[in-house]
């Protein structure tokens, strides 16, 4: 048995916005993938991901016995599957904001949902919506609470626009210039991060009315901006709202940058070299960059691990 590759994904813009209904873009990321697979592999890779799966399938059933399950699933061939070994075989790093339980989400459902809502229906706002409760309810076991985006991206593996909490849809992007200078890219921080400690920070900080009048004039104004610039292809002004984001980010979101970085994203900032911004929740893991011209930023940032997600 091998089930079909769910991949990973990468929001461009609405980390922690788009709690506080800011718009949000994400893309797919073909470059990491997973898949449900029962193949007699004994590593102690497959055996950690199969006693996972275990407790995620009893998670399932106590949720389907209590009648609070928003999807009904086949348990009994899924127990199965994972008494024959069952694992997801997975190359997306865990805790760095490319969604790694999001697409083990997405496959299981995939697999053993009843009725399920396929990516070949025509995809109305309801359905992404009902979809996207289902995979809230089904990552919940994974961080205690989800919004349901991340298995939703990797589900659907399109380009998906977040107008608000309850307007989400497919939209197209414009093409990558392969021969462009420009570039979309990861910056491998080379430490893991920790989603909830980071939302944790994140609502301590709400509580916070200076905080939350940043957040609405300032976070949700710059990057409702770029999703606008990134989607229409208006380059000039997208660098200029990605400028002002890192800024906001830099003064006001500094427990989610790692310490070691905060220099690094100043001098992006001074130098017009590059800019950073946070992928998924910060803590760790990848750092977004963006830049006019990625040779120039390589030469810069020769000390760290890059990789190109889009060129301009």
């Amino acid at each position: 048995m091998k089930g079909p590759l769910f991949y990973s994904k990468i929001l461009l813009f609405g980390e922690y916005g788009i709690i506080k209904d800011s718009k949000g873009l994400s893309i797919p990321y073909n470059f990491y993938k997973g898949a449900l697979k029962c193949d007699g592999n004994n590593s102690e890779i497959a055996k950690k991901s199969n006693e996972n799966l275990s407790a995620f399938a009893q998670h399932l059933f106590n949720l389907q016995n209590n009648k609070r399950s928003l999807a009904i699933f086949d348990i009994e061939a899924m127990l199965a599957d994972i008494n024959d070994g069952m694992y997801f075989d997975s190359s997306i790093p865990q805790g760095y904001g490319v969604g790694s339980s999001g697409a083990l989400v997405a496959s299981i459902y995939d697999k053993y949902a009843q009725n399920k809502i396929t990516v070949l229906e025509n995809l109305t706002r309801e359905k992404l919506l009902q979809l996207k409760e289902v995979f809230a309810q089904m990552e919940s076991f994974f961080h205690g609470k989800s919004s349901g985006l991340d298995p939703l991206y990797s589900y659907l593996s399109l380009p998906i626009l977040i107008n608000s909490k309850d307007n989400i849809e497919p939209t197209g992007i414009p093409n990558q210039k392969k021969e462009g200078k420009g570039a979309v890219f990861l910056l491998d921080s080379g430490i893991i991060g920790e989603t909830a400690p980071m939302v944790n920070i994140f609502m301590e900080n709400m509580k916070q009315e200076g905080f939350r009048n940043m957040l609405k004039e300032q976070f949700v104004k710059h990057t409702d901006a770029c999703v606008e610039d990134f989607l229409k292809g208006n380059m000039k002004s997208l660098f200029g709202n990605v400028k002002q984001l890192s800024k906001v980010v830099l003064n006001h979101f500094k427990p989610m940058i790692p310490e070691q970085f905060h220099q690094l994203w100043k001098q992006g900032i001074e130098t017009n070299d590059y800019y950073l911004k946070l992928c998924g929740s910060g803590g760790g893991g990848y750092i977004l960059g963006f830049t006019q011209d990625y040779e120039k930023a390589q030469r810069v940032l020769k000390d760290y691990k890059l990789e190109v997600v889009y060129n301009f």
